[in-house]
């Protein structure tokens, strides 16, 4: 049974936000979904999380995914206008090793996996 999902669609034109809409999509199922959010020409998804399904669906559209971000809207829309999503203020609890798309070091000042794999310290957790 599908579940709706609320997004909050924000336009930026020039770095800056121009208007702001909450939508409530009851979609039977993610492609619909993701239909949805491609029609309404949107270039970006910021989430906490994603299904991967949902994910590849979603990049497979040509919309761009950044997920395992959590924080207040206003500071979040700032962070991803000025290309600053990868700081560690704004990643999920937990994520470090499963994020796709950066490489951030965790509030413990250890590497991720993703860059421990790439040559950096192997004694990271």
């Amino acid at each position: 049974m599908d579940v709706a999902a609320r997004f909050l669609l924000i336009t930026v034109e020039q770095g800056q936000e121009t208007a702001r809409e909450d939508l409530l999509f009851e979609a039977a199922g993610a492609l619909e979904r993701v239909r949805q959010v491609a029609r309404l020409g949107v270039e970006a998804v910021v989430c906490g999380a994603v299904s991967r399904p949902l994910d590849l669906a979603l990049r497979s559209a040509g919309i761009q995914v950044v997920t395992d971000i959590c924080g207040q809207v206003d500071d979040v829309l700032a962070a991803f206008i000025g290309g600053r999503l990868n700081q560690a203020e704004y990643l999920m609890p937990g994520c470090c090793g499963r994020r796709r798309g950066f490489h951030a070091e965790s509030d413990r000042g250890r590497r991720c996996r993703t860059q421990r794999q790439k040559g950096g310290n192997r004694d990271a957790r």
